[in-house]
This record gives structure tokens, C-alpha cells and sequence, in this order.
């Protein structure tokens, strides 16, 4: 991927060599996401292509057909930028991205701005944006409820009136709990790589993973605390989160 590497006070200077070579800002330092073994075993869970189709199929499923196009969005934890990819099949043009791994924002490929970036310290104006999503990112965080509750008072702020907050995070489900099961069998992780790469982000993300998902009415309350829910519905181990920025 060839970028531009510019400082936070130059954000919103605009890449110079084409739409196809986004401009990558440094608002934070780098951090890598977990550790170098998690972000190895994410590259391998699925390849570019199947992350975009999960994350198209998501978009809709939640609703993205009805929205405005012109929208601005924002998409937090946003790695190697599949879901920026789904957002733009789909016809969305505005958007931008937030990680603080550079190492995967370096791996995108489309014209949408990116930030090196804390998602507790975004870098952008209030009510500025009008949909701010996180797609398995919010269970990464250290500390909950502190800086869950720090990150979606940072969406919120930055949402217009009437904004959308979109979120997909993991779920203690059956289905869940029988993935985990199936994961930490020895000759399933040998002959099925995707069971492999499953295990391993969850071996190196244990503590924040099971804090998050043995702290479910916990995390509802921090989502209903900022956001009016539209949208909320627990399916194959995963949260669907729509709701909209509480005036």
C-alpha cells in the first residue's frame, strides 16, 4: 500500500498522489492489537475478500439500504479496513477509519482517510459525523466499564443529533460457547485453519474477551446510557447494536 504519513495538525490535508492512496494520520502512537500473534492469527481468519462480504451482508442486515448516502461515517478498530471496503461497495463515499495499529490500517486498499488513533480520544469536531460503527473492536478495550463508557461517550460527542452508533461484538451464546468448545480441540485446530486462527486471537485477547462477554447487562447498560437503541438482537454469538445519539 503506498500512504502518506502526516502529523495530527495535519489532518485533514488531503493525500497528494490520487483517491487510491489514502492519507494516513498519526494522531496517537502506534500499538499493535494485542500482540503480534493476534494479529497474525486475525490475518489468517479469513482472507480480504470474505471479511468484506461478512461485513457487507452485516450492513445490510442491520439496515445501511436505508441510509443516506452522503452520510459521513466513521468506523472505529477498523484493522486492515474490510468493513471501510463493505461501506463503499454498498455506496457509501464519505468515510474514515480509526486504529491504532498501523500495521493493518497499512493494508488497506481504497480512498477513505485513515488515523492512527485512540477510539477514547478521537481527533474529530463535535457533531461532525453521522455514523460511527465498531465491529468487534469495543471487547479489545482494557478496562469495563471505564473505557468502554469513555469510548462510546467519544462516538457520541462526535455524532450529529439524531446520529447512528453501529456496533457488532461477540455474545456468550450457545453457538459461542460451542465454537470455544470445538476451537480448543487439538485435531480441529491442526486440519482446519480457520478453527486454528479462532483460538489463537482468543488465547492472546483472554482477559479483556471474557470480562466483556461475562458482563453482558453491563454492556447494554453502557450502550443504552448513550445511544437510544433501534436496533438490538443477539444472533450466532454475536451483539447487533444500532441506536442513535441520546440529545
Amino acid at each position: 500500500m503506498s500512504d502518506h504519513l502526516v502529523n495530527a495538525d495535519d489532518r485533514v490535508k488531503p493525500a497528494k498522489d490520487g483517491a487510491n492512496h489514502p492519507t494516513l494520520i498519526r494522531v496517537h502512537d502506534a500499538l499493535i492489537c494485542c500482540d503480534s500473534a493476534w494479529e497474525e492469527a486475525y490475518l489468517r481468519f479469513e482472507s480480504p475478500e470474505q471479511e468484506i462480504s461478512k461485513f457487507r451482508q452485516r450492513l445490510l442486515r442491520l439496515g445501511a439500504e436505508q441510509w443516506s448516502r452522503d452520510a459521513t461515517i466513521v468506523e472505529l478498530f477498523c484493522g486492515r479496513g474490510g468493513a471501510l471496503c463493505a461501506w463503499k461497495q454498498l455506496g457509501f463515499s464519505r468515510l474514515e477509519g480509526v486504529d491504532l495499529s498501523e500495521r493493518l490500517l497499512r493494508q488497506y486498499q481504497g480512498a477513505a482517510r485513515l488515523y492512527v488513533c485512540d477510539a477514547r480520544d478521537l481527533p474529530f469536531d463535535s457533531a461532525s459525523r453521522d455514523i460511527i460503527a465498531v465491529q468487534g473492536g469495543l471487547h479489545h478495550l482494557e478496562r469495563l466499564p471505564q473505557d468502554v463508557d469513555r469510548t462510546l461517550a467519544e462516538a457520541a460527542r462526535v455524532l450529529r443529533p439524531g446520529g447512528l452508533f453501529v456496533a457488532v461484538e461477540p455474545w456468550l451464546t450457545p453457538f459461542l460457547r460451542a465454537v470455544h468448545a470445538i476451537s480448543e480441540i487439538k485435531l480441529v485446530r491442526r486440519t482446519l485453519p480457520k478453527f486454528d486462527a479462532f483460538a489463537t486471537m482468543t488465547e492472546h485477547e483472554r482477559s479483556t474477551y471474557e470480562a466483556w462477554l461475562h458482563n453482558p447487562e453491563l454492556v447494554l447498560q453502557l450502550l443504552r446510557k448513550h445511544f437510544e437503541p433501534q436496533h438490538l438482537r443477539i444472533r450466532l454469538g454475536k451483539l447487533e447494536f444500532v441506536g442513535r445519539r441520546r440529545d
